[in-house]
């Protein structure tokens, strides 16, 4: 339950990040992309983590 619940906020954070970076430059508000990048960069690392130690051999 929770993880399904950081996937979906991970979606959203990236394509939050995606939408700010496809704006023109002069729009652009870098310190936005900073913030969502480190944020969905986070929460992916924390999916990939909980999915390898769901794996058989990383016991």
């Amino acid at each position: 339950m929770t993880m399904s619940i950081i996937v979906i906020a991970s979606a959203f954070i990236w394509i939050a990040a995606i939408y700010e970076l496809i704006k023109p430059s002069k729009k652009q508000n870098n310190r936005k992309i900073i913030i969502l990048t480190s944020f969905g960069t986070l929460s992916t690392l924390i999916i990939t983590i909980s999915l390898f130690q769901g794996f058989p051999f990383f016991h």
